[in-house]
C-alpha cells in the first residue's frame, strides 16, 4: 500500500518530463508532483455555499477506493496480505465507486462544467466498464480464476503460448487505461479546455487538501492500470510462490512503470485528440476486441 502511494506521483513526473523532452522542452522535475501535492495539502479549502456532506466526502471514499484498488495489484510479488482479496471483479467495482461519487461531486454545486464532466464521465464509463469485464473474462476462462495472484502465477508458469484472444484483451484494456485515465486520445490532462475536459470539468471546484486527495487518486489510478497491465499480461520478474525475489520483483516493477511511463508519453506527443463524439467509437473498438478475445478464447478451449 505504501510502494503504490509513494511510486504513483513519480510515474505521473516521469510521463510529464518524457512528454517534455519529446516537444523539445526541458520539463518540470519527476518530483514536481510530490511538492504540488504538499502545495495544496497546506492552503485552506474553499467550499461553494450550496456543497453538501457529498461534495466534502468525495476525496476521501474517492482515494480510499482507489487506494486500496491499487493495493490489491500484485506489483511485485503474489505474497501480499491482500491477496486473498486480490479479486478483478472486487477490483472493477472498487473503480466503479470511485466514479460514482466523483460524477455525483461534479453535479452536486450545480455548475454546468461540472454537470458536463459528469456526464461524459458516466458515457465513458457505460462503454469501459463492459470491455473490462469482456477481459476479464476472457482471463478468467483461461484461468479458470479472477484472482491477480492466481492469474500472474500461471501467465508466469509458460503454459500460456502465444494466443490471439490475449492479444486482443491486451489491446482492449490499454484503450480502457487510456480512457479511464482521460489521457490523450480521450482527454488532455495537461489543458482546462471547457468544450473537451472530462475529468477535470469534474474537480473545478475542489482545492486545498480535497484536490490534493483527488489529484492523488488520478495519480493513483494510472499506476494501478500499469500495474494491472504488467500483473496479466507482463508478469516477468514478479515474485510467485515458487520462483523469484521480492528485490527481483520490484526490481523488474520499477523497470515496468519506467517503460510504461516512456511509451505513454511517446503515443500522447504522436497522436491528436480526438472529437468528443468519437468516443464512443474509440470505446466501442474496445468492447469489441474484448468480445471477440472472449468468444476465441472459449471456442477453442471448446474445440
Amino acid at each position: 500500500m505504501l510502494l503504490v502511494l509513494t511510486l504513483a506521483p513519480l510515474l505521473t513526473g516521469w510521463v510529464r518530463l518524457v512528454k517534455a523532452r519529446l516537444l523539445g522542452r526541458r520539463g518540470p522535475s519527476p518530483i514536481q508532483p510530490y511538492r504540488d501535492l504538499l502545495r495544496l495539502l497546506r492552503k485552506e479549502v474553499v467550499l461553494a455555499h450550496n456543497a453538501s456532506w457529498l461534495f466534502r466526502a468525495t476525496p476521501y471514499a474517492m482515494f480510499t477506493a482507489i487506494w486500496l484498488a491499487a493495493g490489491l495489484v500484485p506489483v511485485f510479488t503474489t505474497r501480499l496480505a491482500l491477496a486473498p482479496a486480490a479479486d478483478l471483479i472486487a477490483l472493477i467495482a472498487l473503480l466503479g465507486t470511485a466514479r460514482f461519487f466523483l460524477a455525483l461531486a461534479g453535479m452536486d454545486i450545480g455548475t454546468s462544467f461540472g454537470g458536463i464532466g459528469s456526464s461524459r464521465e458516466m458515457m465513458i464509463a457505460a462503454l469501459a466498464e463492459p470491455a473490462m469485464l469482456m477481459m476479464v473474462f476472457s482471463v478468467a476462462v483461461l484461468v479458470r480464476s479472477t484472482s491477480l495472484a492466481e492469474i500472474a502465477a500461471f501467465m508466469t508458469s509458460g503454459s500460456v503460448g502465444l494466443r490471439v484472444s490475449l492479444a486482443m484483451a491486451l489491446i482492449a484494456l490499454v484503450m480502457v487505461a487510456i480512457a479511464e485515465n482521460a489521457r490523450i486520445p480521450i482527454d488532455n490532462p495537461s489543458t482546462h479546455l471547457e468544450l473537451t475536459m472530462v475529468h477535470e470539468a469534474m474537480v473545478l471546484e475542489y482545492s486545498g487538501r480535497h484536490l490534493a486527495l483527488v489529484e492523488a487518486a488520478a495519480m493513483l489510478k494510472l499506476l494501478l492500470y500499469v500495474a494491472l497491465i504488467a500483473c496479466i499480461f507482463v508478469p516477468w520478474g514478479l515474485a510467485t510462490g515458487d520462483r523469484g525475489t521480492v528485490l527481483t520483483g520490484l526490481l523488474s516493477f520499477l523497470a515496468k512503470l519506467a517503460t510504461a511511463g516512456a511509451g505513454l508519453a511517446l503515443f500522447e506527443t504522436s497522436v491528436a485528440k480526438m472529437r468528443v463524439f468519437r468516443v464512443g467509437e474509440f470505446l466501442g473498438g474496445a468492447l469489441l476486441l474484448s468480445l471477440l478475445g472472449a468468444i476465441f478464447l472459449y471456442v477453442s478451449r471448446g474445440v
